[in-house]
């Protein structure tokens, strides 16, 4: 598969707009009018309440549902800023890490539900503007959330992320690259666990195996890596973030920040300087978030993950998963502890989330040489027939200029083939190709192709019927994480943090991993 170009884009770490909530609450709690100045620096923007159409209603009146985004704008960056972050000088603006968050004073929790970037929305109209194309509403259409910042601004989003989950949403806030590596630091850095070396030239992550303490640009460069680590999906990396995430917050509680006002006026600065809320948000808001801060423990904090499947129009984008996400989300309209629901692919309105694998006597696979290596597809050919896959052919490519190996497939109905299929080889793309055949994909080698992987206890696994993995290096089409890391952020496991290194391996695990 074609790696599509990342144009400088980057992923934002999601707790640091939740971190940035606790300090500057915190900070205005202590000494209102030492923190004014601060107060003022944030940007914010008008969000008329014409523009987000006809809204959910109030279920709850004593809980706060805040959207948070990072923003991978460069605007204001220098050119060694760029550099030193591995940001590029892309000046698009996406959302590529999005969160809805909810406060719950009377349960005195805090829950926040990461919205893949992947996931196809409604097209909603959105207004015009400075810097923003706005778009017609389109009922029979679809729109990739990550974009709508673009789009529309924030207004755009929080219509959309409304409309989406039926949660009545409060006020938003959104944060820049700058400021989080600044925050990072300001905080003392953060404990990672990768299970391998890894070095990583595009993001810049460089970090030996095992636990190990980093700061700011590193923790930035662990967040933004997707591409070139496990299966370069965004799902994993959600995954990996909760993990970090749940550390970070733990960290904040048990420092003592909230209570130093020397310590928590500079975090609350550099957060303040790169966040931008809605208008609406005020100083007595922020007064009312932090009160819910004040008691908190960590038992009382948890990260989840949208519920989703693979999106009906394309498998590599995602979707809502029903009715998994209206459960998840009519709880937290209403304030009320979120179910432990069944990511299990199983029948939907929408046909239902793909099996993930299959048995490799069912996978019918053509494997054609794409690098000009003579033989290379007839002994690949001969090693899958080997370990029971049916193959139907053997040729060559288009051309001979693939690299990279390449599995085409037809429609999701050939995912299950697909993912079987890749277990077997180490470092693969899958590419949808909607002219090809269903029930027949193609495997195209490329010239890094050296043999197939190793055989594991894991290399013939019957269909899944827990959490899926995401196949494609570009995209996933993966349904709910509900394993590895994520499981540490399930409904009643709080911020609980693993121990060993083990417990986050397969947040890693996949194709481009060593």
């Amino acid at each position: 598969m074609r790696r599509q170009p990342r144009s400088g884009k980057r992923h934002i770490l999601r707790w640091v707009a939740v971190a940035a909530v606790v300090v500057v609450a915190g900070g205005t709690l202590g000494a209102y009018l030492k923190y004014r100045a601060v107060y003022d620096s944030i940007t914010r923007v008008t969000v008329p309440s014409t523009a987000l159409g006809h809204r959910p209603p109030v279920y709850s009146t004593t809980s706060e549902n805040i959207l948070v985004y990072g923003d991978d704008t460069r605007s204001g960056l220098t050119p060694h800023q760029q550099f030193v972050l591995h940001t590029g000088h892309d000046q698009t603006n996406n959302t590529d890490t999005i969160m809805l968050v909810h406060i719950s004073p009377g349960h005195h929790g805090i829950t926040a539900v990461s919205i893949p970037r992947d996931t196809m929305v409604p097209v909603y109209e959105c207004d015009s503007g400075p810097g923003y194309t706005g778009q017609q509403a389109n009922p029979a259409g679809a729109v990739q959330v990550n974009s709508l910042l673009q789009i529309g601004g924030p207004t755009c989003l929080w219509k959309t992320v409304e409309q989406m989950t039926g949660v009545r949403i409060d006020h938003f806030i959104g944060i820049g690259l700058l400021g989080f590596v600044k925050v990072v630091n300001d905080l003392g850095g953060v404990n990672v666990c990768v299970p391998f070396n890894v070095n990583d030239t595009v993001s810049g992550l460089n970090l030996k195996s095992g636990e190990q303490h980093i700061t700011g640009v590193q923790a930035l460069a662990f967040w933004r890596t997707r591409e070139n680590l496990g299966d370069g999906s965004d799902l994993q990396r959600i995954q990996r973030d909760q993990f970090m995430s749940a550390q970070v917050v733990k960290g904040v509680l048990h420092s003592g920040l909230l209570s130093n006002p020397i310590r928590l006026l500079r975090v609350v600065s550099d957060a303040a300087a790169s966040m931008t809320t809605d208008a609406g948000m005020t100083v007595s808001d922020l007064v009312q978030i932090g009160q819910s801060f004040r008691n908190l423990s960590g038992q009382n904090v948890q990260f989840i993950t949208m519920p989703h499947e693979p999106w009906t129009g394309n498998a590599n984008r995602v979707q809502p998963m029903q009715p998994q996400a209206g459960q998840v989300f009519g709880a937290i309209a209403r304030d009320m502890t979120v179910p432990k629901v069944s990511t299990t692919p199983g029948a939907s309105s929408t046909g239902g989330a793909q099996v993930l694998t299959t048995s490799p006597g069912n996978v019918k696979v053509q494997v054609l040489n794409g690098s000009g290596v003579t033989r290379v597809a007839r002994e690949a050919a001969a090693g899958l027939t080997s370990r029971g896959f049916n193959v139907t052919g053997t040729g060559d490519a288009p051309n001979f200029a693939y690299t990279k190996s390449v599995i085409e497939y037809s429609t999701a109905t050939d995912m299950p083939a697909v993912n079987t299929l890749m277990k077997q080889l180490t470092n693969v793309t899958s590419l949808q190709v909607p002219s090809l055949t269903p029930g027949t994909v193609d495997l195209i080698l490329g010239s890094d192709f050296t043999g197939l992987a190793p055989q594991s206890p894991q290399a013939t696994a019957t269909p899944a019927t827990g959490s899926p993995q995401a196949t494609s290096s570009a995209s996933p089409s993966a349904s709910a994480s509900a394993s590895g890391i994520a499981s540490l952020a399930q409904s009643n496991g709080g911020i609980t943090a693993a121990a060993a290194c083990t417990a986050d391996s397969s947040a890693f695990s996949g194709p481009l991993s060593p």
